[in-house]
């Protein structure tokens, strides 16, 4: 009797456990057959499969004081109309999780030792008049050349700083005329983009008057692409865009309103950091706000863990330009709210788990990632609105690849350890006598970008990316500067040791920089007047502007001690074509 009292119950508990598997796949399924039934019947559902986590947003959004329904809905349109295929034109931008598709922005200790679519005639202008150029032979948007002074897109000339600056013949220097081999891309071979392709991927696509954009081979007219797409085509040996390329304005205004169709953490990295995808299948790096306008880093903070910035990175880009390096891409400054275009579109499950309210009432996540990505260390809205920056994404590593190098004066990421070059004041002749900085475009490359984070502070530049195509005779690329402005009262002066032991600056560099040093075209007031078209403006506290004046005059002073020892002739290397020495010096 004993026994069967015993089977039973081991019967008893099998069926119990049977029947709670049961119940978790019929939950599982639950939404998937609401909204196939919710689906028009001849609408194509998605290919992908939904986190089974997201069947409990509105009973989230219930807890947060919205309307579950209302939420849940949007969530899933979303989602739906937002994920884009994998075969368009997300193959044309880096959003690879393969820690090898981006070592700059990884941790350091995982790292390898060694413009808008063209519109119609304007109003009211004459049908007669002469039509624009056939699109079918309009060359790509790069810099023409010598053509008087024309003020970058976005600015006027109604007593601007910045407009005199970029006025000034120092600003209006051509680059080489460019061959087939010096652009990035050929639009005729390399880029096939086709609106209607992506209207019947995501409906949410703004369609309107495509019909007009294409071609009589059926192809897509330049104008008509995307302006991220248009950032790419314009890409070349020497520069990441032009002075004069509309697109670059109009993509730092798509970076602040396009509407966000998912989200993902990227992969690797010693912070937080997601891959945001807009309506228009551009795609972005996503940094959250982590520090306020005031906080500097704190004093024992070593290099290697301080705290990435958003508003560094947004700094970064304006910084560059105004030096005319234009080697950082694009970055601009959004509110995004963390419900609606971050937790509601994500398909990233370790990412949606990290989402909960804090005591105060507020949204907060925190991801995955080597630092800082703990309760203790979470991002939370106010109530759910996050600052962050989004970086505009460079060309997929498959269609444009980037070669990685190893910065010669990389620091050594320890506590106790120095690098060869903290101890060895000759090192810089070592340097020189390596491939490729034996020639004189690359270790003049390397003084740019010295002076460049000297500039920001950023002493966290272990590594540098250029363009594969273009072998060694092409730029560095500023990437990854979120270390920078970390403190307005302290100027690092390690950081400007690779041109205090190699002498070596251009001359364009050295006259602009004099030129920022004057007081009509003041560095730190040319910096507050590019940030101040920023949506998250003011981005920079009072005093880190103030520093870029103290700092520039040391970066002069250390020329100038240079030039006393070697020479004007040794130092500055002259990359300036007669015609422009002249004018230059006015």
């Amino acid at each position: 009797m004993k026994m069967i009292l015993v089977r039973r119950f081991r019967v008893l508990i099998l069926m119990a456990f049977l029947a709670a598997c049961a119940l978790h796949l019929l939950l599982d399924l639950l939404p998937k057959l609401e909204r196939s039934a919710a689906r028009p019947s001849g609408e194509p559902g998605c290919s992908c499969a939904q986190p089974a986590a997201e069947a409990a947003a509105p009973g989230w959004a219930q807890a947060r004081g919205h309307p579950g329904g209302e939420l849940a809905a949007a969530a899933s349109a979303a989602g739906d109309a937002g994920w884009p295929n994998k075969q368009t034109l997300r193959a044309l931008q880096d959003f690879s999780s393969d820690p090898s598709s981006n070592l700059t922005s990884h941790s350091l200790e995982k790292l390898p030792p060694a413009a808008e679519p063209a519109e119609g005639a304007p109003p009211g202008q004459d049908p007669s008049a002469p039509g624009p150029p056939d699109r079918a032979r309009r060359p790509l948007p790069r810099d023409p050349g010598p053509r008087g002074p024309v003020l970058p897109p976005g600015l006027s000339g109604d007593g601007s700083l910045l407009t005199r600056l970029f006025q000034h013949p120092l600003y209006q220097v051509p680059i080489p005329s460019l061959t087939e081999g010096d652009v990035l891309f050929n639009v005729n071979s390399d880029i096939r983009f086709n609106p209607k392709a992506a209207t019947a991927e995501n409906p949410d696509w703004p369609h309107e008057g495509l019909e007009d954009e294409f071609l009589p081979t059926g192809e897509a007219a330049v104008d008509s692409y995307p302006n991220w797409l248009k950032f790419h085509i314009g890409i070349n040996r020497y520069e990441l865009y032009s002075r004069h390329n509309p697109a670059v304005e109009a993509l730092l205004r798509d970076l602040g309103t396009q509407k966000i169709t998912s989200v993902a953490m990227k992969s690797g990295g010693t912070q937080l950091k997601l891959i945001m995808t807009f309506q228009n299948y551009g795609q972005a790096l996503f940094k959250p706000m982590k520090q306020t306008r005031e906080q500097e880093t704190p004093p024992d903070f070593f290099y290697f863990s301080d705290y990435e910035r958003h508003n560094a990175e947004i700094a970064a880009f304006h910084l560059d330009r105004i030096l005319d390096f234009r080697r950082v891409p694009p970055v601009a400054g959004r509110l995004v709210n963390m419900t609606k275009e971050i937790r509601d579109v994500t398909r990233d499950k370790k990412l949606w788990r990290t989402f909960f309210i804090s005591p105060a009432n507020n949204i907060c996540f925190y991801g995955e990632c080597s630092y800082y990505c703990s309760t203790e260390h979470a991002l939370c809205g106010k109530p759910d609105q996050i600052e962050g920056s989004l970086a505009a994404f460079l060309p997929d590593l498959s269609l444009a690849k980037r070669k990685t190098w190893r910065n010669p004066w990389r620091r050594s990421y320890h506590k106790r350890k120095k690098a060869e070059w903290e101890v060895d004041p000759d090192y810089c002749e070592e340097v020189k006598q390596t491939p490729p900085y034996d020639s004189s475009r690359r270790i003049l490359d390397v003084m740019d970008m010295t002076i460049f984070d000297f500039l920001m502070g950023n002493m966290d530049r272990h590594h540098y990316e250029t363009f594969e195509k273009f072998g060694n005779d092409t730029f560095i690329i500023h990437l990854d500067n979120g270390r920078g402005f970390g403190k307005h009262s302290h100027d690092e002066l390690s950081i400007l040791v690779p041109l205090q032991q190699c002498c070596r600056i251009r001359r364009s560099t050295y006259l602009r920089l004099q030129l920022l040093a004057q007081e009509e075209h003041r560095l730190s007031l040319l910096m507050a007047e590019s940030l101040r078209a920023d949506r998250v403006a003011p981005v920079l506290f009072q005093p880190h502007l103030e520093a870029l004046d103290r700092r520039l005059r040391i970066v002069l002073q250390a020329v100038g001690f240079c030039v006393e020892k070697d020479g004007l002739h040794s130092v500055v290397e002259d990359d300036l074509g007669p015609e422009h020495r002249a004018a230059a010096g006015r």
